[in-house]
C-alpha cells in the first residue's frame, strides 16, 4: 500500500514541479539559451530533475 501511495504521489506531483521549474527557467534573464535548454533537459529526469534544479541551479519553485 505504501508503494502505491508513493507511486501516485510521484505521478501527480512531478508534473507540477516540472511546470514550475519550466516557468522559472524561461523567466530567468541570467541564463543563456543553451543553459536554459540544458536545465529543461535536466528537469525532465523523473523524480530528481526538479530537485537538482533547485539545489544546483539556483532555481525556485515559486
Amino acid at each position: 500500500m505504501k508503494l502505491l501511495l508513493e507511486f501516485l504521489l510521484a505521478v501527480f506531483l512531478h508534473p507540477i514541479a516540472f511546470v514550475l521549474c519550466l516557468l522559472n527557467i524561461l523567466g530567468r534573464s541570467d541564463l543563456t539559451g543553451l543553459q536554459k535548454v540544458v536545465w529543461i533537459l535536466v528537469t525532465l529526469l523523473w523524480g530528481i530533475g526538479p530537485i537538482l534544479y533547485v539545489l544546483a541551479g539556483g532555481g525556485r519553485m515559486w
